[in-house]
């Protein structure tokens, strides 16, 4: 069915349209043409933006879906309409492609402004011509990927089509003889939130680790579960720094440094807490299947020290801070000994730290976390039950608007004793730190075993950015 070209006059908040056309620079392909309105209406002149898909990148959900291309609409401020133009693709090419970042554009990305110019100005609304002939902006996508690989498919219950991909990155900031350094990463997609990375961790070639030569596809990769990579990962455990006097105490006293983490993905962060820190580890995640693909790819492993249950976070931790249904919580564990401790009722159960990594379900308004469920002053009361006299809740924060921002703050204050800031600086993510009890020493200034012990794992600069609210 041919698409009238007045279907695109005028601004239709949310409306996606995507449709096929010759494409002009290679007689016997496809171009795929995806036209996406913004949710929010426009309250003066509807600019418009237009994209070229990454040649090799036109499979990658930031790309072939439409939650991807509203990722990509809500970080161009002040675009009403933004057109992605790419290679057709089927969608047999999704599961097994290998994709090399091109060393040289292609003629067609050379030509991109000059033969899409015609078709951008016939899917522009007609306002965008009411002092003439418009400018419209050739948006481009730039990352640090240049290689990568789907190395596993699934689906979840909760949260819809799963993909595992290796892939190969310029490390930030390190330049060898003219070129970026690159490193070998495993990460872990949600289809639901195809620009957000849920789970990032380094690996190494399995049959030669010091091989340098090797390229995404060439050979196996096993997981370096030494450091964590993640942005926000490093920064949340740096949240430790401020009851190091307690966590060294525990340690000398003959305890485990207990941790709860609300949210697990790939469980990149119970791994190091557990093998680099030396704690004792309670994960609660809601999808089994997440899970799964977390101990087969992601190295997550059951020990003595580290235990991941399946169920809602957010009732989990009403459930054990008010001593609820306790042998429900044991039943979680099938009844495993080692976590009499956790629902005995003594102080025992009570955590060092908890760690909450939980999104938004909805992301139609942008990413954001935590989820709104998780600020309600019920919840943080039930955290703060959760943990010891001197323990903390360190959270991962992507405010979606200042004023989210903003009442997170005011809900953590109510309720907890002291709030502490760590910008991520990736322009994205902040670490919240709520402590239970006032905090004794400033922070940076004190000194002890496990302190030294954490400085060695993870950048130091992180602790000393911290910052009281």
């Amino acid at each position: 069915m041919a698409l009238d070209v007045a279907t695109f006059e005028s601004i239709c908040p949310s409306r996606f349209i995507s449709f096929t056309i010759p494409n002009p620079t290679c007689s016997d392909s496809l171009l795929r043409v995806a036209v996406l309105d913004s949710p929010v209406q426009p309250t003066d002149s509807p600019q418009v933006g237009a994209m070229l898909v990454p040649e090799g990148r036109e499979t990658d959900w930031i790309f072939s879906t439409e939650l991807g291309q509203l990722q990509l609409l809500f970080s161009s401020p002040g675009i009403s309409r933004l057109i992605l133009i790419g290679n057709q693709f089927k969608e047999g090419d999704f599961s097994r492609h290998i994709y090399h970042r091109p060393l040289k554009r292609s003629l067609q990305e050379q030509r991109f402004e000059v033969w899409s110019k015609p078709l951008l100005f016939a899917l522009s609304p007609r306002s965008l011509f009411k002092n003439g002939i418009p400018d419209i902006p050739i948006l481009s996508y730039e990352d640090s990927l240049l290689s990568s690989m789907i190395i596993h498919s699934c689906v979840g219950y909760h949260v819809g089509e799963i993909l595992v991909e290796d892939v190969e990155i310029e490390s930030e900031g390190e330049v060898h003889h003219g070129c970026h350094k690159t490193e070998f990463r495993r990460r872990m997609r949600f289809k639901k939130m195809p620009n957000l990375i849920q789970t990032e961790i380094r690996i190494v070639p399995e049959t030669n680790p010091s091989l340098n030569s090797v390229r995404i596809g060439d050979m196996g990769f096993i997981p370096d579960l030494q450091v964590l990579v993640h942005p926000y990962l490093a920064p949340m455990v740096a949240s430790l720094s401020l009851i190091s006097e307690h966590l060294e105490g525990q340690i000398q006293n003959g305890f485990k440094p207990k941790a709860l983490c609300l949210g697990v993905g790939g469980g990149a962060l119970l791994s190091f807490l557990t093998t680099q820190l030396g704690f004792e580890v309670m994960g609660v995640d809601n999808e089994t299947e997440v899970l799964r693909v977390a101990k087969d790819y992601f190295g997550l492993e059951d020990c003595e020290c580290m235990h991941v249950v399946v169920g809602d976070a957010i009732k989990y931790i009403k459930k054990f801070a008010y001593h609820e249904n306790l042998q429900t919580l044991s039943s979680f564990a099938d009844c495993d000994d080692n976590l009499s401790h956790l629902v005995d009722g003594k102080v025992n159960h009570k955590f060092d730290v908890v760690m909450v990594d939980l999104d938004s379900s909805d992301i139609r308004s942008g990413i954001s976390s935590p989820p709104l469920e998780f600020v309600r002053k019920n919840v943080l009361l039930a955290v703060k039950l959760a943990l010891s006299e001197s323990g903390i809740l360190a959270i991962n924060v992507i405010p979606s608007t200042k004023s989210f921002y903003d009442n997170l703050v005011n809900h953590f204050l109510e309720v907890f004793e002291e709030l502490y800031k760590i910008d991520v600086k990736n322009g994205e993510n902040f670490v919240l730190i709520a402590t239970v009890s006032p905090q004794v020493f400033p922070v940076g200034d004190h000194s002890n075993a496990f302190l030294m012990r954490l400085k060695a794992v993870i950048p130091e600069a992180y602790i000393n950015s911290m910052i009281k609210i």
